[in-house]
């Protein structure tokens, strides 16, 4: 579920408190949360509903100056429509944890092993130090490009980036991604582990 920056910002302020969509299958569900540019939200309810019970006060709840120009939105796009209720729920945890460039024997065996772990339970092979190291070498590239060279889907790749980002290894650029400084310190170890043959060079 994709909201614009400065939807993002007036949520936080609580002057946005609801969001329309149109979907074939809900993207979010009551009681979740969504990791956003300005913290994490929190989906307090969602519920389909239909166009005609949409009222000009949900509307300005939605951010929206009328009920006719929500409408006009809504009308852009198929699939039922939801109306998703939700609330700032403070700062992402994941910032703070990428900027932790200290990272312990204890912890760093932990994080290798999550690698691997991916790893194994990916379709796609192994693809998670090689995403890594291309993202090192390439920061700000264009999703498009980094799949094309890993030779995978794009959608493929940004699932695969998530799960990178949950560790806080990465994050996410206007365009691309880079390694966070704890996502170095990572890289750094996983190089010292390529005599086992555990990290290809990708030039």
């Amino acid at each position: 579920m994709l909201i614009k920056v400065d939807v993002l910002q007036r949520i936080r302020d609580g002057e946005v408190t609801l969001a329309f969509r149109r979907w074939r299958r809900p993207t979010v569900r009551a009681g979740g949360t969504l990791n956003t540019a300005i913290g994490i939200l929190e989906i307090t309810d969602l519920r389909r509903v239909s166009l005609n019970t949409v009222t000009a006060a949900e509307a300005k709840q939605a951010g929206f100056d009328t009920r006719r120009a929500l409408l006009t939105e809504l009308e852009k796009r198929p699939g039922d429509l939801y109306r998703i209720q939700l609330r700032y729920g403070g700062p992402d945890a994941r910032r703070k944890l990428r900027q932790t460039s200290n990272v312990n024997s204890s912890e760093m065996d932990q994080i290798v092993e999550r690698l691997r772990r991916f790893d194994r339970r990916s379709r796609c092979g192994d693809w998670t130090e090689r995403t890594l190291l291309l993202i090192e070498a390439r920061p700000c590239e264009r999703a498009a490009e980094l799949a094309q060279e890993l030779q995978c889907d794009k959608e493929v790749l940004k699932r695969n980036v998530r799960k990178l980002k949950s560790l806080g290894l990465t994050s996410s650029e206007m365009v691309g991604y880079r390694l966070s400084p704890r996502g170095e310190v990572v890289v750094n170890h996983l190089r010292s582990l390529s005599a086992s043959g555990g990290f290809p060079d990708i030039s």
